[in-house]
């Protein structure tokens, strides 16, 4: 298993707004985000979404990037995505959790590991904390998660719920 863990914005406020974030403890003990996501989080909190409050979890770590300057090569991306793309440089072998799919590209093109929200469900499954999947993705769903259909489908036919 990758020794760091570094996370992106919508892993953490989905797996918060399920009530589930605490799965990201018990999978990898700690997280690091950098400085770019805890500022996203408190810009949601500032326009009064219900968000995670990072600086409550000692399990997470805030992490500045040593490049600032690489923020700007994909201007696709948001400061999120960039900052961890960024920060993973920094690491051999981060595990990325991240779920825009630009950001998992570029990141795949870079040898890195990625998963998500999705990805952290399945392997909590795997590992017994979690029952079930399916009440967690419809959660998910009313939360506002983007998801097609047929990865529905797959995720719960790889989990045996479908």
């Amino acid at each position: 298993m990758p020794e760091v863990i570094i996370s992106n914005t919508s892993p953490l406020f989905y797996l918060y707004r399920i009530g589930k974030i605490d799965l990201l403890k018990e999978l990898y003990s700690q997280i690091l985000i950098p400085r770019e996501v805890a500022l996203e989080i408190e810009e949601g909190f500032r326009s009064g979404v219900d968000v995670p409050n990072v600086k409550s979890y000692p399990w997470i770590e805030i992490k500045e990037i040593s490049s600032p300057s690489f923020l700007k090569i994909v201007p696709d991306l948001g400061k999120g995505e960039a900052a961890v793309l960024a920060l993973a440089i920094e690491y051999i072998n981060p595990l990325l959790i991240i779920d825009d799919a630009l950001a998992r590209r570029l990141a795949h093109l870079n040898n890195q590991t990625t998963t998500g929200t999705l990805g952290i469900l399945v392997k909590s499954k795997q590992k017994g904390f979690i029952i079930e999947i399916k009440p967690l993705i419809d959660n998910l769903l009313k939360a506002g998660f983007y998801l097609k259909e047929e990865l529905q489908e797959d995720i719960l036919r790889t989990v045996n719920e479908y």
